[in-house]
C-alpha cells in the first residue's frame, strides 16, 4: 500500500486538469463502552479516505472513496477529472492556494490504539468498585479518534494536520434506576481525565435527587453550566455563515439588507472565538473543505486560519466566510475554525460559587434533542436531561422535574446577567460532530421553561 504521501503525490502527477487538489484522511479509533459497573467491549478500527478535487477552467470535479487500492487511484483522478471537465462554472471559483511543504509531512501516521487507555481503564475500574458499594451504576463510553490529513495540490501546497479528538460521556443511575446524572469531557489523551471527581460529581447529583419537586412551566432565573451553554452557542456558530446572513435568512441578517456585522448583541463584554492554537483544544491551522458549500470553498482548501473574532466586546465582530462570499459581502474572509471559546469579563465565577449566591433558581445539567424553531430569530427548542435541580438561598434543595424549552442563544446573550469563569467542556447533544469548546457558565435570569416534559 502506498502511504498517506505516496497517494497525495501519485494522485497530482495523474490529474489532467487544469488544477487538482489532494485531500487524504487517515483515521484510527479506540474504544472502551461499559454499563451497570462493567466494561462491555473494547475496540479498534482504522479507515482511510481520498477526495481528489479537479479543476477545468472554472468548472470543479469532486469525487471520495474510502479504502482506496493503489490500482484504483487512476480511475478515481480520472473520474474527478471528468466531471470537472462537464461541471459548470463554479461560482466561488477562485485560483488555489499556494505553498509549500508543512512541518512533519513525511512523518509516518502513527495510529491510536487501546494503549490511550493505559492509565484511564484502572481508574474508571476503582470508580465501578466505589460506585457498587455506594449503589450506584455508572453506564457510558470513552472514545480516542486520531485523524492524519494530508492535504496537497497541483500549486505545490502540502499541509499536514494531526487530530487527536477524546471524549468520555459518564452516566450514573441509582440502584432502583429512578435517579440519573450525566457528566462528560473532552480530551486530547485520557491523560488529563480524572474518573474519580467526576463520579463524585454524579453521586452529589443523585443525592439531590432524592427530593423530587414539582415545578410548573413558567421563566426561571437559571444557571447553565458550560456544558449546556457549549450545545447552545455551537449551533448560533453553526448558524454564523455570512452567505445566509447577507441573503437575509438568518438572524444575523440585517433588516433592508446586509449583516448585522458591527451590532452589539449583549450588554456583557464577552467574546466568542475560535483559535487553532488554543491550549487543550487545539485544531487544524488551515481550511480543510472535502466539497464545497455556502460556508466553505474547495478552492480555500490550504488557507491559512488564525484566531477569529466571532463577537468581540459582545458586539458581532465576524461571519463565516469563504474567500468568494467576503467579496459578495465586502467582508475580511474568515473561514470555519473547528473549536468554540466563549469569555466574559475577568473575574468571572465558578458555577459553584454562581450555586451559593442564588436566591431561587434553576440548575440545568444539560439540553438535548434540539431542533431549529425559527432561522429568523434562531429560535432553538429542546429538552432539559438528567438531573435539573431547585436552588434555594444558595443550595441546591432538590431535583425538579423535566422542561421544554424555547429560547434563541442571540436573543440569550442580550438577558444575561452573569458571566462565570470558562473551562474546557464536552456538549452533551452534539459531541457526535463538535468537542473542543472551552464555555462559562452562564446565569439567565428568566430562561423560557415553556412546558413540563415528561422525558428522563
Amino acid at each position: 500500500m502506498n502511504t498517506p504521501q505516496e497517494t497525495v503525490e501519485r494522485a497530482l502527477a495523474l490529474s489532467q486538469a487544469d488544477g487538482c487538489v489532494v485531500i487524504v484522511d487517515e483515521g484510527s479509533t479506540a474504544n472502551l463502552r461499559f454499563a451497570g459497573n462493567t466494561l462491555t467491549t473494547n475496540g479498534v478500527a482504522r479507515s482511510s479516505r481520498l477526495t481528489v478535487i479537479s479543476v477545468a477552467g472554472q468548472g470543479v470535479g469532486v469525487v471520495s472513496r474510502s479504502a482506496v487500492r493503489p490500482d484504483q487511484l487512476e480511475d478515481v483522478v480520472a473520474a474527478a477529472d471528468r466531471a470537472a471537465r462537464e461541471a459548470r462554472p463554479s461560482e466561488d471559483a477562485r485560483p488555489l492556494v499556494e505553498g509549500g511543504a508543512s512541518e512533519g509531512w513525511d512523518r509516518p501516521v502513527e495510529p491510536t490504539s487501546i494503549e490511550v487507555f493505559r492509565d484511564f481503564a484502572p481508574a474508571l475500574g476503582e470508580s465501578f468498585a466505589s460506585a457498587e458499594a455506594s449503589g450506584r451504576r455508572l453506564y457510558g463510553f470513552a472514545e480516542h479518534i486520531l485523524t492524519s490529513t494530508f492535504v496537497g495540490s497541483s500549486t505545490g501546497l502540502r499541509q499536514r494536520h494531526d487530530q487527536p479528538t477524546g471524549r468520555l460521556e459518564l452516566n450514573a443511575k441509582s440502584a432502583d434506576v429512578s435517579r440519573s446524572a450525566w457528566t462528560g469531557v473532552a480530551t486530547r489523551d485520557f491523560a488529563d481525565v480524572d474518573v474519580a471527581a467526576l463520579d463524585a460529581t454524579l453521586a452529589q447529583r443523585l443525592e439531590w435527587a432524592k427530593r423530587r419537586i414539582a415545578l410548573e412551566a413558567g421563566r426561571y432565573e437559571t444557571l447553565l453550566p458550560p456544558s449546556a451553554v457549549s450545545d447552545l452557542l455551537i449551533y448560533l456558530y453553526w448558524s454564523a455563515g455570512a452567505r445566509d446572513a447577507a441573503d437575509g435568512r438568518t438572524v444575523f441578517s440585517k433588516p433592508g439588507g446586509g449583516t448585522r456585522v458591527g451590532e452589539r448583541l449583549s450588554p456583557i463584554p464577552l467574546r466568542l472565538s475560535g483559535d487553532p492554537a488554543h491550549q487543550g483544544i487545539e485544531c487544524a491551522p488551515f481550511v480543510i473543505a472535502h466539497a464545497s458549500g455556502r460556508e466553505q470553498s474547495v478552492f480555500d482548501n490550504g488557507l491559512p486560519l488564525a484566531r477569529t473574532d466571532w463577537i468581540a466586546d459582545g458586539t458581532l465582530a465576524n461571519l463565516i466566510q469563504t474567500r468568494h462570499s467576503a467579496e459578495l459581502t465586502g467582508l475580511a474572509a474568515t473561514p470555519q475554525i473547528d473549536n468554540l471559546i466563549m469569555t466574559g469579563p475577568e473575574g468571572g465565577r465558578s458555577l459553584e460559587e454562581m450555586i451559593s449566591s442564588t436566591e431561587r433558581g434553576l440548575l440545568l445539567t444539560c439540553l438535548w434533542y434540539i431542533r431549529e424553531v425559527d432561522p429568523q430569530t434562531l429560535l432553538l427548542t429542546g429538552l432539559t436531561r438528567d438531573g435539573v435541580y431547585l436552588v434555594e438561598n444558595g443550595e441546591v434543595t432538590g431535583e425538579v422535574n423535566n422542561f421544554r424549552f424555547n429560547e434563541s442563544p442571540v436573543d440569550l446573550l442580550g438577558r444575561l446577567t452573569e458571566v462565570g469563569a470558562s473551562e474546557q467542556t464536552l456538549p452533551r447533544e452534539w459531541n457526535d460532530y463538535f468537542t473542543r469548546a472551552v464555555m462559562p457558565p452562564l446565569r439567565v435570569p428568566d430562561f423560557n421553561m415553556s412546558t413540563v416534559s415528561q422525558a428522563s
